[in-house]
């Protein structure tokens, strides 16, 4: 498209609710000679700002009808648009209608998702503000894109201006990628409506799409040589409080192993309501624990193995105090994610060249809500699921041994069961009171996370309770935990072997309880 080419008047439509730079924007095309036609809110403003805009009824001879439901939809409007200029048939046609071109379209959509978010369950508010005729002339634009420029992002708007000022105009590649652009802002929003309609029970529809804003760049992917970013999932429901959407206070650019970590962190500890500290290391956690304090609490996750720790991630679910930050200092990390940090905390992290320290604002919930979606690539599509976050009080706890559970026991038990299910299959942890002090983790043998869980805690194996993710397929498991003194097991149950595996617990004068659910995790 060349400017200096172009016989007859270049147009442009535009028709946006996000006004940003949209002034300067009209007057730029107004300094190069464009006609400008607009709609509604976006017409007075133009006009009020002194940019000659021209009301789109000048090109379709109809007003805007349906309190403005409808006043794009005309084939003035489309006709304009769609026209291949290089189709003598198109252009003959266009002349004998008495059509005019348009070759610049310009236009953003009514902010469906926010206002379903701030409206709650209004059905009417919701429809009011599904936009029809902006979808659609971005749809135009973009499939007409070797002759029309799609422009739906304000942040595009001086590049754009640039190439229009060019003799050749605006490059191909330039309209293909907004026109790309275009499409995708179109399916984004086509979504999100989707999503808000689709019955709450349907969970897994024939047809499925994500929408998801991409948040920043990645440092690499788990490897230097992979490219890698970060998106947030968007849905009419309020975004879960986590690393999507937590800010940087310092540190180095995160890198995907470090976010995938963070993340880990934040989840394993926004499933406990005390003060809880986690420390993550390649999307285990080494180290766990409850406090009455957020210092205490970290000096007993640090305890449960301070070797793994080394370099891991931390997930605090408490504001960060000048105590837990002076611990903190002392040992290396990569990342720590908390709902905020103290000023005198912030100054000692900050010592920290390399820790990148993220800050959610928010406290977190209890956990990951029932309902919500976890995916799972895999080659050619995806796995998808409900995660896994089942209320506790839907927890059984049969007691399947002669001797029950002491009520510090039961306690223990409880916060490793619910500590086991972020841990990677086959997974196994030991706990007393509420510190783990050994894991197992990933192994294809659950005895050998036995081993491996019970040689981490050394010493401390001695009078602790043990939670496996799975049922033990043999009595072996629950053999090498008695003979390390752990004291008491939880575990689903469900083994053809059940009656050999209790048999080994009251051998070794454990109590044992069958929760008939299990925490797979891979």
């Amino acid at each position: 498209m060349m400017l200096s080419d172009v016989e007859e008047q270049m147009r442009a439509l535009i028709s946006v609710y996000d006004k940003t730079s949209v002034v300067d924007l009209a007057r730029s095309l107004e300094e190069l000679g464009i006609e400008v036609y607009s709609t509604g809110g976006t017409e007075g403003l133009l006009r009020e700002a002194g940019v000659a805009v021209h009301g789109v009824q000048e090109l379709t001879g109809f007003p805007e009808i349906l309190g403005g439901r409808v006043k794009t939809l005309h084939p003035a409007i489309y006709g304009g648009i769609l026209a291949v200029r290089d189709d003598p048939g198109h252009l003959e046609e266009l002349a004998r209608l008495n059509l005019a071109p348009i070759d610049v379209v310009v236009v953003n959509l009514y902010p469906f998702l926010e206002t379903v978010r701030r409206s709650g369950n209004s059905l009417q508010v919701a429809l009011e503000n599904i936009d029809i005729g902006g979808a659609a002339l971005l749809r135009a634009a973009g499939k007409n894109f070797p002759h029309v420029v799609a422009v739906c992002d304000p942040r595009d708007y001086p590049s754009v201006v640039e190439e229009l000022r060019r003799p050749e105009g605006v490059s191909e590649d330039t309209r293909r990628r907004l026109a790309a652009k275009a499409f995708q802002h179109v399916a984004v929003y086509d979504t999100h409506v989707a999503t808000y309609l689709r019955p709450h029970d349907e969970i897994f529809p024939d047809e499925f799409t994500v929408a998801m804003t991409k948040l920043s760049g990645l440092r690499y992917g788990e490897n230097p040589h992979q490219l890698a970013a970060i998106y947030a999932e968007s849905t009419p429901k309020p975004r879960p409080i986590g690393t999507v959407g937590a800010v940087q206070l310092h540190g180095k650019q995160l890198s995907f192993n470090n976010t995938f970590d963070l993340d880990v962190a934040w989840a394993i500890v926004s499933d406990f309501s005390a003060p809880c500290v986690a420390i993550v290391k390649h999307g285990n956690p080494c180290g766990l624990s409850c406090g009455d304090d957020v210092a205490e609490a970290y000096r007993r996750a640090l305890a449960t193995d301070p070797q793994s720790a080394f370099g891991g991630a931390i997930g605090v679910n408490r504001t960060v105090d000048q105590p837990t930050a002076l611990e903190i200092q002392e040992v290396f990390f990569e990342d720590i994610i908390a709902p905020g940090y103290t000023d005198e905390a912030l100054v000692i992290l900050r010592r920290k060249r390399d820790l990148r320290v993220m800050a959610t604002g928010q406290q977190p919930g209890n956990g990951a809500r029932a309902g919500e979606l976890d995916y799972k690539r895999v080659i050619g599509g995806f796995l998808v699921q409900t995660r896994d976050a089942l209320p506790e009080n839907l927890l059984t706890r049969d007691v399947v041994t002669v001797r029950q559970p002491t009520l510090s026991e039961l306690t223990s038990l409880l916060f490793a069961w619910r500590a086991v299910k972020h841990v990677h299959s086959n997974a196994i942890v030991l706990a007393k009171g509420l510190s783990l002090v050994g894991v197992g983790a990933g192994q294809p043998s659950r005895v050998d996370s036995v081993d491996i869980a019970v040689r981490k805690a050394g010493e401390r194996a001695a009078g602790s309770v043990l939670a496996s993710d799975a049922f033990f397929p043999f009595p072996d498991g629950i053999e090498r935990a008695g003979e390390a003194g752990v004291t008491a097991a939880i575990q689903p149950g469900g083994s053809i072997r059940d009656q050999e595996v209790i048999k080994a617990a009251n051998r070794n004068h454990m109590a044992m309880i069958f929760t008939h659910q299990r925490h797979f995790r891979h």
